[in-house]
């Protein structure tokens, strides 16, 4: 799944727009832009606001979606990855159960604004300290 023609996403451009993301379904893939290098990432809604992540456990650095764009548990409250069952929150990317031990994921900063979602930078990994 890694990338296949999927659109790579520089700070300032749109992703997607807003009402693609409905809060606890199925997330947006794209590439993120990240020092050069083309990132899977992704973009979902919880709580009603838009968050965005590179797609890469924080356990083994697998896509976390086996079914492209499925990241929520089944009860829409946490992003799971499909491989070993890590667990984050989808707010914060931290690490809320499972094999991640406290790691968190890569968390990419978006804006809603007119009807669009944009990427606006990349945040460092979340830890639980």
């Amino acid at each position: 799944m890694a990338g296949v023609n999927l659109p790579i996403i520089k700070p300032g451009e749109h992703i997607c727009a807003a009402a693609a993301l409905i809060d606890g379904a199925r997330g947006l893939r794209f590439l993120a832009d990240v020092e050069g290098a083309a990132q899977p990432a992704f973009a979902i809604r919880h709580g009603g606001r838009a968050y965005a992540f590179l797609n890469r456990c924080a356990h083994k650095g697998v896509e976390l979606d086996w079914v492209e764009g499925e990241f929520f548990d089944r009860d829409g409250r946490q992003l799971v990855c499909a491989t070993h069952g890590a667990s984050y929150d989808p707010a914060s990317g931290r690490c809320t159960g499972g094999p991640c031990a406290g790691r968190g994921l890569w968390r990419l900063a978006v804006v809603e604004q007119g009807g669009d979602v944009r990427l606006d930078s990349i945040i460092y990994p979340t830890t639980n300290e």
